[in-house]
């Protein structure tokens, strides 16, 4: 069995460093490894329309602001296959068969779906689409055979109900789609990295986000104002650092060298942490710290960035390709589909001639 990636983002923004710690680093890093024999990375435009129907120009404006962030990080469309969901229609006709395989009761107990629900304040004004999304999202995993997906942890909920669709398709139907396992960042800190202002999760709706695409002064900025330990009010105070958003950016990215070439008095981020517990280190010395260190990460990110948005034509040429060759794979799996469900009429040969035998044999 071939060993392929498939994973995105919603275009709803730029994105930001809990998406390079939680998946996009590792996307390049997997698509380097050449572990893989196909690669896909998708822009799931029809997916942030569930919730922003009333704003697709929102939608249509990011496309080109994540595609440049995908390639300022290191997606090489030359390995990976960069698409845009809405361009392979196959996989609404996916999602339209694999909703009479899940429950209203089942959606409403995914964790994933509960939480969005909430930090939106949908409450019973809940678009079908937007309520759906898992089951759209099993489209896009399987329309590829995907055996791993690379995501978050708060994403885990959702690849299991595409391991539960793909089972009970398989169950009813025979043989014909790939369970997909997740992939988690290897670093527990990237699991789900915080919010600036310590909120659980880093959104862009919430405005608690570093990008990938801010200045040097916006991200300095940022940092100089994150949240830290509410309890540790003067240098000499114990502070603590787990629930601290800058010690555990500062475990997401930092590293032994870090602190030989800008905080030389410690030699790794443990001797920082023991200094800090016990008091005597003020908030705003680890801040620069983390500053310097986010500053080396994004800085040559933002570089690639600049110089990639000098042709846009040539990225929209090459969403469309990718999108094009996204379509074929789609395509081939949705057949396999139609014939394992019986509804490929025109194709079945056999059915039609058992048909025409038939009504010859009654006439």
């Amino acid at each position: 069995m071939k060993k392929i990636i498939l994973t995105g983002d919603r275009p709803t923004g730029p994105l930001h460093v809990g998406h390079y710690a939680g998946s996009l680093k590792r996307r390049v890093e997997l698509q380097n490894s050449g572990n893989f024999d196909e690669i896909y990375i998708m822009i799931a435009d029809a997916q942030a329309l569930t919730d922003n129907m009333e704003n697709p120009e929102k939608v249509r404006q990011n496309i080109i602001e994540v595609a440049l962030d995908y390639l300022a990080c290191g997606l090489d469309p030359k390995k990976s296959v960069l698409f845009i969901q809405s361009q392979v229609p196959q996989l609404c006709e996916m999602s339209f068969y694999y909703m009479n395989l899940v429950t209203v009761a089942r959606l409403k107990r995914n964790p994933t779906v509960k939480t969005e629900i909430q930090m939106r304040n949908f409450e019973e004004r809940i678009p079908v689409g937007f309520f759906t999304y898992p089951i759209s999202q099993a489209a896009d995993i399987t329309a590829f055979k995907a055996t791993t997906v690379p995501v978050g942890e708060d994403q885990a909920p959702m690849i299991e109900q595409t391991r539960e669709i793909v089972h009970r398709f398989n169950h009813v139907y025979g043989e014909t789609l790939v369970e997909p396992n997740i992939l988690l960042p290897d670093n527990s800190a990237c699991l789900r990295l915080p919010g600036t202002d310590g909120k659980a999760k880093m959104s862009k709706s919430l405005g608690n986000c570093i990008y990938l695409s801010d200045t040097e002064d916006e991200i300095k900025k940022k940092v100089m104002s994150m949240y830290t330990d509410p309890t540790h009010l003067r240098v000499e105070d114990p502070g603590h650092v787990e629930g601290n958003p800058v010690f555990t950016y500062l475990d997401a990215f930092s590293c032994d060298e870090d602190f030989e070439k800008y905080l030389p008095e410690y030699k790794n981020l443990d001797e920082l942490k023991a200094h800090y517990t016990r008091g005597g280190l003020g908030d705003v010395k680890v801040k620069r710290f983390l500053n310097n260190v986010l500053q080396d990460v994004l800085r040559p990110i933002r570089e690639r960035r600049i110089e990639f948005s000098k042709d846009i034509p040539s990225i929209y040429k090459m969403l469309e390709q990718g999108s094009k060759i996204a379509e074929q794979k789609a395509a081939q799996t949705l057949a396999e589909m139609k014939s394992a469900m019986k509804i490929n009429y025109f194709e079945d040969k056999d059915l039609i001639e058992n048909q025409a035998k038939k009504f010859s044999n009654s006439n």
